[in-house]
């Protein structure tokens, strides 16, 4: 074990990756409270007239909406793994901070020493463990039960929310870069404490709620982030599972530990390495809270926090984390830094990698790997890329040819494609042209969306299709801006619909079953689907060959 303190600098890596990944799987599911989702089989008129036959043209079969309901089960079932590998990294983590991992000798001796035989110590270890997971496991329940499943599905596109995340990040980030100590009232420890001392297996119980107690400081912020991450994933189950994934790593070297005794021995020393586990995790919550700022800033049309100002503050807070690393900057419990270890030498390499890395962006690179993180490309003023691409595709016969389209002020299409972002407005210029359409049900703090957009849309010839094959119509279902007082509607469920996001919202889930994005529909001049609706697919190369199939079976159809 002597290798921990050399790799300890890779869990934040990893950690940070993890956030990546979910960011990539999670469903991006948007509220739709109060919106029933019909029985596509039974939806009558409205339902057949919008969904048609999947893949009729091609094999005559009729869809009863199984495979649209698939979708979203499939991507929730992916982002609830994308949430557990999160707390589980998260964990590790947590591990390693300065609350719980001197803490670890203690425990593993109590356990050693108070019990007769060396089975005794390893089953009260492992009980040990389960009580860790248990305890998480409840609050990651309680925090559903406590704000409901359409609650935790709104909190990814509410502002208010948004915003009180953004801040409640921002001050786990200024707790573990030193500013004060999180804290629980003393009393609550001491009755943990009290408790503990009891035989059995309540008194293990008591002493893993101890450690919940005592190390909050260290583990608050990140068990703070990864339920914030999980409810604004909308997933149900996605805040337990997030502290199980935790709750897991935590619990796991506890009972390894009892389990084999003499591997103590070759765990490395506490230190002031400890604290700087909390300052660069510090760090990285501070980065990670712009997120949900930008979210903001797009559904309410702010147009304040743009890219060039989110990747601005990026690329500072991690010069400034590699500069730390580097002990050039000190803060209020750091130690004496008398040379530079191989590990922050590493680290602070990939730091400063990283940070360059994101300097051409402020003039207008993709940034592939982190664009789901990024606010669009289009809130970019000043963008040398997208011109160069649109140019390489463009054939002069655009939509823009029609002349302003609705909604055309407040949205704006990604890489210079001419899109729609009304459902009538788009299906009627497609019925005009004679060409297939492409819904994209898209959204501002779709993650999912943005990666599809920057990493998928990009090649060539899906832009090529995009541009000059299809019509695309993008509905933003989060955007908070009002109808007018003669497009305000009511759902079928009784719900009147005020905003933009509201009405397209209400209409994925009413004609298509689906409440996650992006969600992408191909359908004919009249409206009928060309072949099933599939969601995120971050394979060019399938994505392309879906957008071709749905060619196929659109000139299939003009021919017959």
């Amino acid at each position: 074990m002597k290798f921990l303190k050399l790799l300890w600098p890779l869990f934040f890596v990893a950690l940070f990756a993890a956030q990546a990944v979910y960011a990539q799987d999670s469903s991006g599911a948007i509220a739709v409270e109060d919106i029933e989702f019909t029985d596509i089989e039974n939806a009558g008129v409205a339902a057949s007239d919008s969904l048609g036959n999947v893949d009729s043209i091609a094999s005559g079969s009729a869809s009863n909406g199984a495979d649209i309901k698939d979708i979203s089960t499939k991507q929730e079932h992916r982002s609830l793994w994308a949430i557990f590998i999160a707390g589980f990294l998260g964990g590790l983590a947590a591990f390693i901070m300065p609350c719980i991992f001197p803490m670890l000798p203690l425990t593993v001796s109590y356990f050693t020493k108070s019990t007769g035989t060396r089975r005794q110590a390893v089953g009260k270890a492992l009980l040990y463990g389960a009580s860790i997971i248990v305890i998480y496991v409840v609050i990651g329940l309680l925090v559903t039960l406590i704000f409901g499943a359409s609650a935790l599905n709104d909190f990814s596109t509410n502002g208010v929310f948004n915003m009180l995340f953004f801040i409640l990040l921002v001050v786990f980030a200024a707790s573990f870069l030193g500013a004060f100590e999180l804290t629980l009232p003393s009393s609550w420890v001491n009755k943990m404490d009290e408790k503990s001392d009891s035989k059995g297996l309540t008194g293990i119980f008591f002493m893993a709620a101890t450690l919940a107690l005592v190390s909050f400081s260290c583990t608050g912020p990140i068990v703070g982030y990864l339920l914030v991450e999980a409810a604004t994933m909308g997933a149900l189950l996605g805040p337990a599972m997030g502290m199980f994934g935790f709750a897991l790593a935590l619990a796991i070297p506890f009972a390894l530990f009892a389990m084999f005794p003499s591997m103590m021995k070759s765990l490395p020393k506490s230190g002031g390495w400890l604290n700087s586990v909390k300052v660069v995790l510090g760090f990285l919550e501070l980065a990670l809270a712009l997120k949900f700022l930008s979210n903001v800033d797009l559904a309410y049309h702010w147009n304040w926090f743009d890219r060039e100002v989110f990747l601005s503050l990026w690329i500072v807070i991690f010069a400034m984390m590699g500069f730390y690393i580097l002990g050039k900057l000190k803060f209020p419990h750091d130690s004496e830094l008398k040379f530079i270890s191989i590990p922050r030498l590493f680290l602070s390499t990939i730091v400063f990698a990283f940070t360059v890395y994101m300097v051409p962006g402020l003039w207008g690179a993709p940034l592939k790997s982190i664009s789901a993180f990024l606010p669009p490309q289009t809130t970019q003023d000043f963008d040398l890329y997208t011109p160069t691409l649109t140019r390489s595709v463009a054939t002069g016969d655009q939509n823009g040819a029609i002349g302003p389209r609705k909604y055309s002020e407040i949205f704006h299409s990604p890489l210079g494609i001419d899109a729609f972002f009304d459902y009538e407005e788009g299906l009627a210029y497609a019925k005009k042209v004679n060409k297939p359409v492409l819904i994209d049900f898209t959204g501002h703090a779709c993650v999912n969306c943005r990666q599809m957009e920057n990493s998928v849309w990009t090649d060539r010839n899906v832009l090529d299709r995009l541009t000059n094959k299809y019509v695309l119509i993008q509905l933003y279902v989060d955007d908070k801006t009002s109808l007018p007082e003669n497009e305000q509607t009511v759902s079928s469920a009784g719900k009147k619909l005020k905003t933009i996001g509201a009405k397209w919202s209400n209409l994925q889930a009413e004609k298509y079953n689906s409440n996650s994005q992006p969600f992408y529909v191909l359908l004919d001049t009249e409206g009928s689907l060309l072949t099933k609706p599939i969601g995120a697919d971050y394979n060019p190369e399938s994505y392309l060959s879906y957008l071709d199939r749905g060619l196929e079976l659109f000139n299939r159809k003009q021919t017959n």
